[in-house]
């Protein structure tokens, strides 16, 4: 099968060409700028900025021939300009689907996120029924919700279309969850919110992959699995703080030992917009609405529709693969 996949050099995408050439499929790496280290090792790779107004054209000789293209290119970050978010997610995704259409590729499989269904409320369990909220509190799960509703709207018979969340991916190759973690437990600036007992869903990077993979077979074998969106995970919550202090021992980091209440660190991230926006700061404030709710509240979901409809099954638990994932064996 000959591949492409969008933002080939992040996490998920490279992860994602190195498996699909190790099953001998034909790959090729995009992404917005050159990327050395998946050329080092022999890829194919090509750049192309996905928002840009001449994109399609562009985008189109590149998908000539391409059987599924995999959609794992975004614009994520806490904070920034809404033109950022509206151009890296729902632009790009809309210039993808477009060269799609015009070279013929008859299947899409986008990288979306459990966000897009985020309100202000915890979500215990929930399901694919549960509907896009009237309202967001951050420019990245608004615009990645445009973005899949995009790529579901376009399904049909030339163009087959999936979309996969994926909640909090972690693993070896990691470059955002737990290198901002130890990040900030380096510079003292980890501090935990709410009282520890939220539960919380995480991906292995192995096991999202694998599900990038399935979702690509059932596209082809299952037409019920087709212009759907799935929640995937590793099955069982954990609860999040736990987690993070079993990241900080492997790392060799004390645990956290700072902690603020639920309500104070939404009164502090509010400050913290505010002061952001009334001077136009372009940088990541210190806390914001949307990441003190997720770091206090539950969040996991029901990954039954990913087993039927995908096969999807998760190779081990959160324990066994964050153990795995610094090199340490599963207890």
């Amino acid at each position: 099968m000959k591949v492409l996949v969008t933002g080939g050099g992040g996490f998920v995408g490279s992860a994602l060409c190195r498996q699909l050439r190790a099953l001998g499929h034909d790959v090729t790496a995009l992404g917005r700028r050159p990327n050395t280290a998946l050329t080092a090792e022999g890829f194919r790779t090509a750049t192309q900025d996905l928002a840009q107004p001449d994109a399609v054209a562009g985008l189109t000789g590149l998908f000539a021939g391409v059987d599924c293209v995999f959609h794992t290119a975004a614009h994520v970050k806490m904070w920034g300009p809404r033109e950022s978010f509206v151009r890296g997610n729902i632009t790009a995704t809309q210039n993808v689907i477009a060269a799609c259409r015009a070279a013929g590729v008859a299947k899409l499989v986008f990288t979306s996120s459990p966000s897009v269904v985020a309100g202000n409320h915890d979500r215990q369990g929930v399901d694919e029924s549960q509907p896009y909220p009237d309202h967001y509190r951050a420019l990245y799960p608004e615009t990645k919700a445009a973005a899949e509703r995009a790529v579901l709207a376009a399904h049909g018979p030339d163009l087959r279309t999936v979309s996969l969340r994926p909640h909090l991916i972690f693993g070896p190759g990691d470059t955002n969850l737990v290198p901002t973690i130890l990040k900030r437990a380096r510079a003292g600036r980890l501090t935990q919110v709410g009282d520890g007992s939220n539960l919380v869903d995480l991906t292995f990077i192995d096991d999202c992959v694998a599900a990038h993979l399935l979702a690509a077979t059932a596209l082809d074998t299952r037409p019920t699995a087709g212009g759907r969106a799935y929640f995937l995970s590793q099955g069982t919550p954990v609860p999040l703080w736990e987690w993070i202090g079993r990241v900080l021992t492997l790392n060799d980091l004390p645990p956290v030992r700072r902690r603020i209440s639920a309500s104070t660190a939404q009164l502090l991230a509010t400050v913290a917009e505010g002061v952001w926006k009334t001077f136009g700061l372009t940088s990541d404030p210190p806390l914001t609405r949307f990441l003190a709710e997720e770091m206090a509240t539950d969040h996991y979901y029901n990954i039954d529709a990913a087993r039927r409809e995908l096969g999807y099954s998760p190779s081990c638990s959160v324990w066994e693969a964050t153990e795995r994932s610094f090199g340490r064996p599963a207890a």
